[in-house]
C-alpha cells in the first residue's frame, strides 16, 4: 500500500462535468484527475526547454526560521541578541552553525550557506520565495507564476507523461499562499496528491479488462454531453483518459511514490513524520520530476512549546522559541543530512539541486520583533535570512555573504529570493531571457534580476 502525508486541494477549471470515477476513484489524484492535468497541460504545450535531466528540490521551512540561531550565529554578541545556542565547527573553515546541526556539520563540504539574503519588507511572504515577487494583492504588482510552474510550461510537451513536471508534497509547498502558475494556465498548478495514493493503482478486485470497460460506459455517458458542448472541452477527452489510464497503470508511476520500496534502514535516516517527504522527494526527481516542492515545519509530537501551536508546528518562533528549536533542530538536521548524503551516494549531486530556507529570519532581539515575542522567542525580521544550498553541480563547501555584527542587515549588497531563482532556472538549463506573455499579452520575464548568485556558479 502506498502511504502519503500531505494535504490535498486542487481544482479544475471551466466547469467540465466529471464522474466520481475520475474525482477519487481510479483516475483521481489530488482533486485534479490525470486525465485533466494532461488535457490542460496538452491544450497549452509549448516545445520542452532546459535540461531535461535536471532537477530541483525545494524544503520550504515555512514559518521563517530564526538565522542568528540557526545558520548564522552570532556568539560574540550580547546575551539578549546571540539568544540560548553556541556554534560548532563543521568540516569547513568558517562555516560555523548550531550545535544542534551536528550531522550537517559533517557534510559541510556538500553544502552552500548563504548568509546574506534580504527579503521584502512585507508580513511572511512565501511568494517571493516561489515566485520572486510580492504578494499580488499589493497595489502594483502583478500576479507572477510560481517557479515550478515555469518549469513545467517549459518542460511539458505534447506527449503523454508518466509523472507530472511539477509537485509539491503538501498544500503549503503548493498553493497556499501562492501565486499559482498565474498567466500560464492551470494545466501548470502545483500537482498536489492525496492524503493516500491508491488511486495510482487499480481498485481492489478490478481486473485491467474490467477498467477499461467502465471507461468505456463512462465515454458512452459523456457523448449527450460532448453533443451539446459548443466550446469543444469535451472533445478529445478520451485520448487524455487513455493518457491518464497508461500513467495509473504504469510501474514507475506507481514505483516512484512508494517509500517502501526503499530498504527500512535508509527510511528510518531520514526520520519519521514529515521527513518521509524529502524521501520521496528524492524517489520523484531520480524518475524524472522536475521540481518537488514540500514543507518541512518541523512538527514535534508534545514539543515542549508551553502550548503555543504556531511555534509548535512552523519556524514562526516568536513565542516560546528556544524549547521548541531544541526539539525541532534535531529533526531538521537528521532529514536534511539523510537527503543529501543519499543524493550524493546515488550521483545525483550534479543534476539535483536542494534548495532550503524560509520566507525571513528572526528579529536580533530575544523577545522583541513585529507580532510580538515571548521572553524566550523573536518576533518577525524580513531583512536578513539565510538559505542552504546543495548539488546542482554548484560550487559547496562555502559560506556566501555575512551579516553584520547584530544579524541586523547584510553586509554589502544583498541577494534576494530573485538570486536564489536566477540559480535554480541556471541549474535546470532555463534561458533566463524566456519571456511569456502575461494576461495582457505582453511578453513577461521570469525575473527583473537574472543574476544568479555568482559564487555559486
Amino acid at each position: 500500500m502506498l502511504t502519503f502525508l500531505g494535504d490535498s486541494h486542487l481544482r479544475f477549471c471551466r466547469g467540465v462535468t466529471r464522474r466520481n470515477f475520475l474525482q477519487t476513484g481510479a483516475l483521481g489524484l489530488g482533486g485534479l484527475s490525470l486525465a485533466e492535468l494532461l488535457k490542460l497541460r496538452a491544450s497549452g504545450a509549448v516545445n520542452q526547454r532546459g535540461s531535461s535531466s535536471k532537477a530541483v528540490i525545494y524544503v520550504y521551512l515555512w514559518g521563517g526560521p530564526s538565522h542568528i540561531d540557526t545558520y548564522d550565529m552570532k556568539p560574540n554578541a550580547p546575551v539578549e541578541i546571540r539568544g540560548e545556542f553556541n556554534p560548532i565547527r563543521t568540516n569547513v573553515p568558517g562555516f560555523d552553525i548550531c550545535e544542534y546541526l551536528p550531522l550537517q556539520a559533517q557534510i559541510a563540504d556538500k553544502l552552500a550557506l548563504v548568509r546574506n539574503l534580504r527579503f521584502n519588507p512585507n508580513f511572511h511572504d512565501p511568494v517571493e520565495l516561489f515566485s520572486g515577487y510580492k504578494k499580488p494583492t499589493e497595489a502594483g504588482f502583478a500576479i507572477r507564476p510560481d517557479f515550478g510552474s515555469v518549469v513545467s510550461k517549459l518542460r511539458s510537451g505534447s506527449g503523454p507523461r508518466q509523472l507530472p513536471a511539477y509537485i509539491a508534497l503538501d498544500s503549503k509547498a503548493g498553493y497556499e499562499f501562492r501565486n499559482g502558475p498565474a498567466y500560464l494556465g492551470l494545466a501548470h498548478k502545483a500537482f498536489v496528491p492525496g492524503d493516500r495514493l491508491e488511486s495510482l493503482a487499480l481498485p481492489r478486485n478490478v481486473s485491467l479488462d474490467r477498467f477499461q470497460d467502465r471507461n468505456e460506459l463512462r465515454r458512452t455517458f459523456d457523448q449527450l454531453n460532448r453533443n451539446i458542448d459548443a466550446n469543444g472541452i469535451m472533445e478529445g477527452l478520451d485520448a487524455f483518459n487513455a493518457q491518464a489510464l497508461e500513467m495509473v497503470t504504469s510501474a514507475r508511476t506507481r514505483d516512484a511514490f512508494d517509500i517502501s520500496r526503499e530498504p527500512e534502514s535508509l527510511r528510518a535516516c531520514y526520520g519519521e513524520g514529515e521527513a518521509q517527504r524529502l524521501l520521496m522527494a528524492r524517489r520523484l526527481v531520480e524518475a524524472g520530476v522536475p521540481v518537488v516542492t514540500l514543507t518541512f515545519g518541523g512538527v514535534v509530537p508534545n514539543a515542549d512549546c508551553n502550548g503555543d501551536s504556531i511555534s509548535a508546528t512552523s519556524w514562526d518562533t516568536h513565542n516560546h522559541g528556544f524549547p521548541c528549536l531544541r526539539a525541532k533542530l534535531p529533526r531538521l538536521d537528521r532529514a536534511i543530512h539523510a537527503l543529501i548524503t543519499d543524493i550524493y551516494a546515488r550521483g545525483l549531486d550534479q543534476d539535483v539541486t536542494v534548495m532550503i530556507g524560509g520566507e525571513m529570519g528572526r528579529f536580533p532581539v530575544v523577545g522583541r520583533g513585529g507580532c510580538g515575542a515571548t521572553p524566550d522567542g523573536r518576533g518577525h525580521w524580513t531583512y536578513a535570512g539565510f538559505s542552504l544550498i546543495s548539488g546542482g553541480g554548484l560550487r559547496m563547501g562555502q559560506v556566501i555573504g555575512r551579516t553584520d555584527a547584530r544579524g541586523d542587515h547584510p553586509v554589502g549588497v544583498p541577494y534576494t529570493p530573485q538570486n536564489l531563482l536566477a540559480t535554480l532556472y541556471h541549474t535546470l538549463g532555463i534561458d533566463l531571457g524566456t519571456t511569456f506573455p502575461n494576461h495582457s499579452g505582453r511578453p513577461t520575464h521570469l525575473l527583473d534580476n537574472v543574476e544568479p548568485i555568482r559564487e555559486l556558479i
